[in-house]
């Protein structure tokens, strides 16, 4: 086995990939043969800045995103939020795959078969709470609420009875 060095583990965010935009995406009026974009993978510093610039603003995360990844062409923040929708959409999601931000099939639906994550969802329906108010709960917490839940239960009031 070898260990890799820093120099190695920091050389993939110096990567660059070309990526083709989908021609349904780009406007069809235009002459430009340039369809494609150069982006970069995200660093943890780059997430950790747009997180806090961006705090709950889902869009504005995301606009940050492919802001920050965008090698070529550069383009600021204004000129991002004016792009279509679907193509930020598109471009997000090869971020986050560059990024390695991005989940597989099978990794999505292991997390969605996780015990936590099937007692938030029941907590989120149950209580009428938000992903974000959820994701602020302790493990505790959650436990707690779902033996609230169970002992509300029809049958378990028969017993109390």
């Amino acid at each position: 086995m070898t260990t890799l060095s820093a120099t190695e583990l920091l050389a993939g965010g110096s990567q660059q990939h070309l990526v083709s935009i989908p021609a349904e995406l780009l406007d069809a009026t235009s002459d430009s043969g340039a369809q494609q974009v150069l982006l970069r993978p995200l660093t943890l510093n780059d997430v950790q800045l747009i997180s806090k610039a961006a705090k709950e603003q889902g869009t504005l995360s995301s606009m940050l995103m492919v802001q920050r990844a965008l090698v070529e062409p550069t383009m600021n923040i204004e000129n991002v939020a004016k792009l279509p929708a679907g193509l930020v959409q598109f471009l997000l999601k090869e971020v986050n795959r560059i990024s390695g931000l991005s989940l597989s099939q099978d990794e999505l639906q292991n997390a969605i078969k996780a015990p936590l994550t099937k007692a938030v969802f029941v907590l989120a329906k149950e209580f009428g709470w938000t992903p974000s108010e959820c994701a602020e709960l302790t493990v505790g917490q959650v436990m707690l609420y779902l033996e609230m839940l169970s002992a509300d239960t029809p049958e378990n009031k028969e017993n109390v009875a």
